[in-house]
Formats: structure tokens, sequence, C-alpha cells
């Protein structure tokens, strides 16, 4: 009876006993490796979900302020836009008023000569035979960021240059041209030929390339003379070791628009000053 009662009361042995209470302890520690990796990389993902869906959350609520703010930033960018296309329409509407007031003043003031006067000051198209330049970079030229060019004095980026550009105009000058213009930018004795990075700058107005050379004179000798010059040969330099195209040819008639208004802030005529005008120019 004694072994019967002592089976039912202790029907899990000491050992099995003592195995479960240490396992109980552990915790999880008494866990398989590979289960315990899957419940981190399950805890991770979970983790990983808040963040996307709080971020995600976060986003659709910014959304609106952020589209509101840059359809502002447009706003603002097209009317300034429209504001400065208009200043710029008024600029050229008063320098065209300016322009006819001058060239009234020298019918009025300036007799005979009036045309004659118009013609030298750059105020007045002009018509006539003459010379076709166009000179292009070449194909495979690259930027070189707007820095000095070389004291070489040539450039190995193969761009056009704008003292590339003042010694075609000033040999052309120098070749017999009457009157040159740019890109129909007219030239005059106040012209400056000027750069801003790797943009030529023609009296403060951007030109893109090719650029286009008109000048008015004999036309086959003006050529000639040109490619004869120094300035002409050292285009032909420029196209023979990096690429510069050009193509100068003469013509039967070219036209040259007027130049903007002319303003001489200093230079006054001397009294009683007579003799003929010099048609001399320079572009710097």
């Amino acid at each position: 009876m004694s072994l019967l009662t002592n089976v039912m009361d202790h029907a899990l042995d000491d050992g099995y006993a003592e195995a479960t209470a240490r396992k109980a302890e552990a915790g999880v520690r008494g866990l398989p490796r590979t289960l315990r990796a899957k419940l981190g990389l399950a805890a991770g993902l979970v983790l990983a979900a808040v963040v996307v869906t709080v971020g995600a959350a976060q986003a659709r609520i910014s959304a609106p302020t952020l589209a509101k703010e840059r359809e502002e930033l447009i706003n603002r960018i097209e009317h300034g836009t429209a504001d400065a296309d208009a200043v710029q329409k008024r600029v050229d509407a008063l320098r065209d008023d300016v322009g006819s007031m001058q060239r009234e003043a020298l019918k009025k003031h300036g007799g005979d000569r009036a045309e004659l006067l118009a013609l030298l000051a750059g105020s007045t198209q002009v018509t006539g035979p003459g010379a076709k330049l166009v000179v292009d970079d070449a194909k495979s030229a690259q930027s070189s960021g707007g820095g000095p060019r070389e004291s070489s004095g040539f450039s190995d980026t193969g761009r056009l240059r704008d003292r590339d550009l003042q010694r075609v105009v000033n040999g052309l000058w120098a070749s017999g041209a009457e009157a040159v213009a740019v890109n129909g930018q007219r030239l005059t004795s106040l012209s400056a030929i000027r750069a801003a990075g790797d943009a030529i700058l023609v009296d403060n107005k951007p030109l893109v390339p090719p650029y286009t050379v008109l000048a008015v004179g004999d036309g086959h000798k003006l050529a000639t003379a040109f490619q004869d010059s120094a300035d002409g040969q050292y285009l032909d330099v420029l196209r023979k070791n990096y690429g510069i195209r050009t193509k100068i040819s003469a013509e039967n008639e070219v036209t040259l628009p007027p130049a903007p208004s002319l303003i001489v802030r200093t230079a006054q005529p001397k009294a009683g000053a007579a003799g003929g005008a010099d048609t001399g120019k320079g572009t710097s």
C-alpha cells in the first residue's frame, strides 16, 4: 500500500521536474538557435514595417504643403520672367525712340552730310556689296569652365573666344570694311566684345554660335584682303589646329541693321572744326 501511495503522490520523477524548472527559468534562451533567428527576423520586419508606415503617413501629411510651396515658387518665377520681358520690351522701344530722334537730329543739323554722319555713327541701316564670314566652334568643342586663355594665345577646347572674334572684326575693319555686324548686332566706335564664361558678348548682348559677321565693302577685295591679313592667318591657324570652322564669301548685297543709340558723355565737337571724318574703327 505504501508503494502505491508513493507512486500516486509522485507521478513525475524528480529529475524530469528539475529539467522542466530549468527550462522555465531560461525562457527563450532555451529555444533552439534557428527558432531564435526566425523570431529576430520577424521582429525586424515588424519594426521596418512600422517605420515605413510612419514615414508614408508623414509624407502624405506634408505633401500638400510641399506642392503648395512649389506652385508658389513656379508662379513667382513666371511672374518675374514676365516682368523682365516687359521691361526689356520697354527698353527696346525707348532705344528705338532715341535712335529715331538721333537720326532726325542728324538730318536737321547735319546738312548735306547727314547721311554720311549717320552711316559713320552706325545709327542707320546700310545696304551694299560686302563679305560674309561665318565662324563656328569645332564639332568636338568642350567647355573650359570660363577659365583664362593660355599664354600661347590659342584655345585648346575648340571654342571661339572673345579675343578671337575681336581679331576677326578688327581684321575686317583693317581690310576695308565700312560697316560690320555680328549676328545682327551692329558695331560702332563704342562697341565692345567681351566674354562671360564661355559666352561671347557684343555690347553686353550674348551671342550663340555660329557667328555670322557681315561687312559692307568691295566683296571680293575685302574677302581677299582679310584672308591675306595677319588676323585672317590667325583664324586659319585656329581652323587647322583646333577645328574652328570658318567660311568666307563675297556677297552682292548685305544689309546691316542700325546700332542701338549711342550716348556720348565726354566728347564734344570743337568749335569751327572742319575736315573729313575719320572712318577708322577698332573693337576692343
